[in-house]
C-alpha cells in the first residue's frame, strides 16, 4: 500500500452527545461489551465441551463469536471531551479488521441459511452432504473472502493523500468519514466502494432470501400445524438476527447521501448491540443450547461442591 501521507495522527470524535452523559454513556457501552464478551465465551466454551452441540449449525455459530473489534476504542472516546487519538497505522488496522469480521459475518449468515435449507430440505442426506469437511471448507471460504473484501475496502482508502484536516467524524475507523479527509479526488474510490459493499451485501442478502424461500416451502409441505410451527421457530432466529445485521448496513453503506450524526447512531446497532445480540438469540430460542448451558451450570456447581 502507498502512504503518502502527510498525517500521522487521526482524532475519532465519537459518538454526539452532551458532554454529561460521558460518564453514564460509557457505564451502559462497558456493560454491554462485558456481556457481549462473557456471552459469546460461554457459548464456545459450551459448543466445545457438549458433544451434542457439534453440528454444523453451531459450528457456524461459534464463528459469529469474534466481532468485538471497536467497542473498547469506542469507551475511549467517550470518556475523551476533545476526541480520542489514533495513529495512521492503528486506523488502518482498524479498518482492516472491522470490514474483515464485518463482512465475514456476512457471508456466515449467508452459510448459516444454507445450512438451514439443507436441513429441511434433505433431511435424509443432510448428515452426508454437511459433512465436517465441508463445513471446515465453507467456513475458511468466508474468512479468505472476508479478508479479501477487507483488504479492497483497507487500499482504496488508504492509498490516498491525507494532508489536511485530521478529525474523523466518526468512533471508529471507517472508510466513509476517511475518504472525506483526503486531499484528492475521491469519486472513484467512494464509487468502487460503493460497488464492492453493494455486489456482497446485496449477494448475500439475496442468497439467504432464496434459501428461505425454500425453506419456507418446504415448511408448508409438512402435514401438521404443529410441526410447521416448530419448523418456523426454530428457523425465526436465524431470520431474527440477519434482518438486524443487514438493514443497518444497508442504510450506511448503501444510500445515496450522507449523514454523519445519523450514521454514527446507526452503527452503533451493529457494532454493539449485534454482538451480544447473536448469543442471546441463538441461546434463549434454542432449547439445546439452553440445555446444555444448564448441564454446564450444574457441572461447574458439582466441581466447585467437591
Amino acid at each position: 500500500m502507498t502512504n503518502v501521507s502527510l498525517v500521522t495522527t487521526f482524532i475519532l470524535t465519537g459518538l454526539p452527545h452532551a458532554p454529561e452523559l460521558d460518564t453514564f454513556l460509557f457505564g451502559i457501552f462497558l456493560v454491554i461489551y462485558v456481556l457481549t464478551v462473557v456471552g459469546n465465551l460461554l457459548i464456545l466454551l459450551v459448543i466445545i465441551v457438549n458433544p451434542l452441540l457439534h453440528a454444523p449449525m453451531y459450528y457456524f455459530l461459534t464463528h459469529l463469536s469474534f466481532s468485538t473489534v471497536t467497542r473498547p476504542k469506542m469507551l475511549m472516546t467517550l470518556v475523551s471531551p476533545e476526541g480520542s487519538a489514533i495513529s495512521f497505522p492503528s486506523c488502518v488496522a482498524q479498518l482492516y479488521s472491522f470490514h474483515f469480521l464485518g463482512s465475514t459475518e456476512c457471508f456466515l449468515y449467508t452459510v448459516m441459511s444454507y445450512d438451514r435449507f439443507l436441513a429441511i430440505s434433505y433431511p435424509l442426506r443432510y448428515a452426508s452432504m454437511m459433512s465436517g469437511r465441508t463445513c471446515a471448507l465453507l467456513a475458511t471460504t468466508t474468512w479468505l473472502s472476508g479478508s479479501v473484501h477487507s483488504a479492497v475496502q483497507t487500499t482504496l482508502t488508504f492509498h490516498l493523500p491525507f494532508c489536511g484536516p485530521n478529525q474523523i467524524q466518526h468512533y471508529f475507523c471507517d472508510a466513509p468519514p476517511i475518504l472525506k479527509l483526503a486531499c484528492a479526488d475521491t469519486s472513484a474510490n467512494e464509487l468502487v466502494i460503493f460497488v464492492n459493499n453493494g455486489v456482497v451485501a446485496s449477494g448475500c442478502f439475496l442468497l439467504i432470501v432464496l434459501s428461505y424461500v425454500s425453506i419456507v416451502h418446504s415448511i408448508l409441505k409438512i402435514c401438521t400445524s404443529e410441526g410447521r410451527w416448530r419448523a418456523f421457530q426454530t428457523r425465526a432466529s436465524h431470520c431474527t438476527v440477519v434482518l438486524c445485521f443487514f438493514v443497518p448496513c444497508v442504510f450506511i453503506y448503501l444510500r445515496p447521501g450522507s449523514k454523519e450524526a445519523m450514521d454514527r447512531i446507526v452503527a452503533v446497532f451493529y457494532t454493539v448491540m449485534m454482538p451480544l445480540l447473536n448469543p442471546v438469540v441463538y441461546t434463549l430460542r434454542n432449547k439445546d443450547v439452553k440445555k446444555a448451558l444448564l448441564k454446564f451450570k450444574d457441572k461447574v456447581a458439582y466441581s466447585q461442591s467437591k
